[in-house]
């Protein structure tokens, strides 16, 4: 079963941005109710795109450098990695067709 996977300040580079293929990185907080709205997508869709794509959720709170690197201004903000750079951006909740695209588009190149 694929979920999306922890990750902080310490492993981001080599979890997201080193990685073999695609990731969506949801950054969220314990706190934000409409991060708890999107996690099941996202875990609906670390499911589909097993193998194809990777998941990571990076809580803002643990982990206040990544959010700043990245210029997080509010949550639910998810990004789209390939080959080490943010190739998608999805700010605030957003129905699971909206992820799925940026997804596909990170897969095909465009």
């Amino acid at each position: 079963m694929a979920a999306p996977e922890a990750v902080g300040d310490s492993d981001f580079q080599s979890k997201v941005l080193e990685a073999p293929t695609p990731v969506l990185v949801d950054f969220w907080a314990e706190w934000c109710g409409p991060c708890k709205m999107i996690a099941p997508i996202v875990d609906e869709l670390a499911e589909e795109y097993d193998g194809r794509v990777g998941f990571a959720k990076v809580d803002v709170d643990a982990n206040p450098m990544t959010p700043g690197q990245f210029g997080i201004r509010g949550i639910p903000t998810l990004l789209v990695f390939k080959d080490g750079a943010e190739v998608g951006r999805i700010v605030g909740f957003r129905p699971k067709s909206d992820l799925a695209a940026a997804l596909d588009q990170a897969l095909n190149g465009a």
